[in-house]
């Protein structure tokens, strides 16, 4: 167990580490500042470049380089005073010099065009179209004859549509100061087309006395019974559309034989 003790590396503590960095980086700096170069920045020199100046007066020199001289008129060329300077020409403004004459009015021929074109084109007549006048007729009320008073009538809905009415009342108009609507009775049928219960469905017709009929007609009505047989019950209504008299005719005595 010593001899194992004795060859195990010893490691540097955390410490060690941080002292040795240092040293790395202060001898990092020593040697830039050893071998550093110290000159001060010059600036460069810059090449030499093309200078363009502007010559105010001519130079001969300077014309002979012009490679269009002999290539293109010049007007410094044998042709220039005739190609290339235009002469001055005077400009001389033109004025009238007659005195303005004046064209004269002839005041009593003034209008005469117009009164010419109106004789040589003469308007045409102008008639008024008119309505012709009327033609009074006479109403005639039409002729009342003594008819036969409305019949009201029903109809079978929901689950009646498809069902026979063995027994069908005969429903007659019904005498009422106003119009009446549909009186709308709900029946319960059994199997063997028999109604097991009747209802009048608000609101009813506007006459308790039609509403009361309807409702006696739709408990004691008879319907084809259910071929497939069971006690299957079948909802359906029975609509009364009544056909209303007034109440005048009711109550107008019998006629005299």
């Amino acid at each position: 167990m010593s001899n194992l003790a004795t060859t195990e590396p010893r490691t540097w503590s955390r410490s060690r580490w941080w002292l040795l960095v240092g040293l790395v980086f202060a001898a990092h700096l020593g040697f830039i500042f050893a071998f550093g170069d110290r000159k001060p920045i010059a600036p460069r020199p810059l090449p030499p470049t093309t200078v363009l100046t502007l010559s105010l007066e001519g130079d001969e020199l300077l014309a002979l380089n012009d490679p269009t001289l002999f290539a293109l008129p010049n007007r410094h060329g044998f042709a220039g005073a005739a190609w290339l300077e235009l002469p001055q020409i005077p400009f001389h403004p033109y004025r009238w010099t007659e005195p303005p004459r004046l064209l004269p009015l002839p005041v009593a021929e003034l209008g005469a065009t117009f009164v010419r074109f109106l004789q040589t084109n003469a308007p045409g007549r102008f008639a008024f179209e008119t309505k012709p006048a009327p033609v009074p007729t006479i109403a005639t009320a039409p002729e009342i004859t003594a008819s036969s008073p409305p019949r009201s009538t029903f109809r079978l809905a929901d689950g009646l549509t498809n069902r026979r009415w063995l027994n069908p009342p005969e429903l007659a108009a019904q005498p009422a100061a106003d119009l009446l609507t549909n009186t709308v009775a709900q029946v319960s049928l059994r199997g063997d087309g028999s109604v097991l219960s009747a209802a009048i469905l608000p609101p009813g017709s506007g006459s308790a006395k039609a509403d009361e009929f309807a409702l006696d007609k739709a408990k004691s009505a008879r319907f084809e019974p259910v071929r497939s047989g069971g006690e299957k019950l079948t909802v359906g209504t029975i609509v009364f559309e009544w056909a209303t008299v007034p109440l005048l005719e009711t109550n107008k005595p019998p006629a005299n034989p």
